[in-house]
């Protein structure tokens, strides 16, 4: 059985961590998956999805720790509009910043499911990485069960 679910959330802030468990959670007890894998995917190049520990004096570490790998003040060929040579047209944003972000935390995680329930350690959750928000996002909920 495979079932495919969006859930949606708003970012309150350019960069912002949403805990997405309990909606992961809530997908997969409503799909009735007993056992599998559930790969939590984000369809935007500009935001990550990660495991980690949701403790505020942590996110504030984490997001300190991507602010200074990738400044937001830094120069991007990416946020020179005129001299783009693709055919995506460009929404405005100087975020340049937000996509080398992305890439370090990556788009997407994988977790083991078994007795219809999510295999996170006790002080692990799903976070939603938004870099470039405030910004309505979407999130794939891909359910593989056996």
């Amino acid at each position: 059985m495979v079932i495919t679910q969006k859930i949606e959330f708003t970012s309150k802030k350019q960069l912002d961590f949403t805990d997405i468990t309990d909606a992961v959670r809530d997908t997969v007890r409503e799909s009735g998956a007993k056992g599998g894998m559930v790969v939590v995917f984000s369809q935007h190049t500009t935001m990550g999805v990660v495991i980690n520990h949701h403790e505020p004096m942590l996110l504030q570490d984490m997001t300190h720790v991507l602010q200074r790998l990738v400044p937001v003040d830094a120069q991007y060929a990416h946020d020179v509009f005129e001299l783009r040579s693709t055919r995506t047209p460009s929404d405005g944003r100087s975020n340049g910043h937000s996509h080398c972000k992305a890439m370090l935390l990556g788009g997407d995680v994988t977790i083991p499911l078994a007795d219809g329930e999510l295999l996170l350690g006790e002080r692990q959750s799903i976070l939603a990485v938004d870099l470039d928000g405030p910004r309505t996002r979407d999130i794939i909920i891909h359910i593989v069960s056996v």
